[in-house]
C-alpha cells in the first residue's frame, strides 16, 4: 500500500511539474474568437452544433498530443523541424502565411477586449492601448516561469462560462440529444460556422506554440506520459467550456428568437442580463480574460514560430539583446493588432469570424506537415504515430478540406 501511494505521489508530482504547455495551449482555444464563434453558433442554431464537439475533441487531443510528442522526442519546435525537413523556401512560405493569419487573430483578441469593456461604457481608445501595454510588459519583462504562472491562473477563470451556462437553465435534455446526434445542413452559413468552430478549436498557431513551449520547458521523453495526460486534460476542459458557451446562448438567445450576433462580440453577454446580473458579469468577465490571455499568447506563438523557422534566437528567457528579432516581431504584432481595432468604422465581428474561418482553411496544410514529420522513423524512432492517430489526423485533413470546398461551391451557386 505504501509503495502504491509513493508511486501515485511520484506521478502527481511529475504531472504538476510538466503542467503548463498542453493545458495553456488547449485553454487559450477559447479566446475571443472562439467565444464569439460558439456564442454565434448557439444564438443562431441553438443546440444543433453541439454534436461537433465530440469529434472536434478527439481530433484536438490527437493533434495536440502529436505536437507534444514531437517536442519531447526531438527537442525542437515545429517550425524548426519544417525547415530542416522541407527546406528554407517552404518554411518561409508557411511562416508568411502564419504571420498574416495570426495578425487577424491578434486583431480579434483586441476586438474582444474592446467589446467586453464597452459593455461597461469604457472607450476602446483607452482600454485597448492599456491592454496592449499590459501584455507586452508581461512577456518582455518576465521569464518563462513567471509568464506560465500568469497563464495558468488565467486558464482557471474560464470556469465562469460553466457557471453562466448553469444560471441560464437551458434545456438539458435537448442539449444531451444534440450532443450525440450529428446533423449537417447544406447551408453556407452553417458550413461557415462549422469551419469556424474547428478553426477556433484546432487553430494552426496552437501547434507551433505547444511544441515550442514543450521544448522551452525542457520536457523530454522521460516526462512524456505526464505531458500527454496534461494535453488530454486541457483538450477535454476546453471543449467542456465550449459546450457551456453554446448551451448558454442557445438557452438565452435561440430559445427566445434565433439571431445572428452581428454587432459586437459581447452581444451574447448582454443577452444573459435577463437571467441575472451574475450571468452577465461572468460571461463578459470571461470574454475579457480570454481576450487578454490570447492577446499575450498569439504574438508569442508567432514570434516563436518565425524565429525557429528562420533560424533566429527566440524565447522569453532571453534578453532583448539576445533575441532582437523575437521581441521586435512580438511587439509589432501587438502594436499593429491593437492599432487596427482603433481604426474608425472597424467591424469587430466580421474580423473575428473571418480569423476563425481562415484558421480552419489553413489547418489541413499544417496538419500534412505534422503527419509527415511524426511518421519519419529517422526523426522519431519508436515514437512514430500509431495507425489510429494517422487515421484521425488524415480524416481531419480530408473533412476540413471538404468543408472549405463545399463552402466555396455553395457560395458560388449563390
Amino acid at each position: 500500500m505504501r509503495r502504491l501511494l509513493e508511486r501515485w505521489r511520484y506521478h502527481i508530482l511529475i504531472f504538476f511539474g510538466v503542467l503548463g504547455p498542453g493545458f495553456i495551449t488547449a485553454m487559450v482555444d477559447n479566446d475571443s474568437g472562439g467565444i464569439w464563434t460558439y456564442s454565434a453558433a448557439g444564438a443562431k442554431y441553438g443546440y444543433l452544433p453541439l454534436w461537433t464537439l465530440l469529434p472536434i475533441t478527439v481530433a484536438l487531443i490527437v493533434v495536440q498530443e502529436m505536437c507534444s510528442r514531437m517536442g519531447a522526442v526531438t527537442g525542437k519546435g515545429l517550425a524548426d523541424l519544417i525547415r530542416e525537413e522541407f527546406g528554407l523556401r517552404m518554411t518561409f512560405l508557411v511562416m508568411a502565411l502564419l504571420v498574416l493569419l495570426n495578425l487577424t487573430n491578434v486583431v480579434a483578441e483586441f476586438a474582444g477586449v474592446a467589446g467586453s469593456l464597452e459593455l461597461f461604457h469604457l472607450s476602446r481608445y483607452v482600454t485597448v492601448p492599456l491592454a496592449a501595454l499590459g501584455v507586452w510588459f508581461l512577456v518582455v519583462k518576465g521569464n518563462y516561469v513567471s509568464v506560465e504562472k500568469v497563464f495558468l491562473f488565467a486558464s482557471l477563470i474560464y470556469i465562469t462560462y460553466i457557471i453562466s451556462g448553469i444560471l441560464v437553465k437551458p434545456d438539458w435534455k435537448e442539449a444531451a440529444i444534440n450532443s450525440v446526434r450529428p446533423i449537417v445542413m447544406l447551408d453556407s452559413g452553417y458550413i461557415y460556422m462549422l469551419i469556424g468552430m474547428v478553426g477556433t478549436t484546432i487553430a494552426p498557431w496552437m501547434q507551433f506554440y505547444l511544441q515550442s513551449a514543450v521544448v522551452e520547458k525542457g520536457i523530454t521523453v522521460k516526462e512524456y506520459a505526464a505531458s500527454r495526460l496534461e494535453v488530454i486534460v486541457g483538450c477535454v476542459m476546453t471543449d467542456v467550456i465550449a459546450f457551456f458557451i453554446i448551451v448558454a446562448c442557445a438557452g438565452a438567445i435561440w430559445s427566445v428568437a434565433p439571431k445572428d450576433l452581428n454587432n459586437n462580440p459581447a452581444e451574447a453577454a448582454l443577452a444573459l442580463k435577463p437571467f441575472g446580473q451574475y450571468a452577465f458579469l461572468l460571461f463578459s468577465g470571461g470574454l475579457l480574460n480570454a481576450s487578454i490571455f490570447a492577446a499575450s499568447i498569439l504574438p508569442l506563438s508567432t514570434a516563436y514560430s518565425v524565429c525557429e523557422g528562420l533560424g533566429f534566437e527566440a524565447g522569453v528567457n532571453r534578453r532583448l539583446s539576445e533575441a532582437p528579432v523575437f521581441y521586435v516581431l512580438y511587439t509589432s504584432l501587438i502594436v499593429i493588432g491593437a492599432g487596427i481595432v482603433l481604426l474608425p468604422g472597424f467591424q469587430l465581428v466580421k474580423m473575428i469570424l473571418l480569423s476563425q474561418v481562415l484558421n480552419g482553411v489553413l489547418l489541413p496544410f499544417i496538419l500534412i506537415f505534422m503527419i509527415v514529420l511524426i511518421n519519419k522513423r529517422d526523426l522519431m524512432g519508436e515514437w512514430v504515430n500509431p495507425r489510429w492517430f494517422n487515421f484521425v489526423s488524415w480524416a481531419t485533413v480530408v473533412i476540413m478540406t471538404g468543408l472549405a470546398l463545399a463552402l466555396v461551391g455553395i457560395s458560388i451557386r449563390g
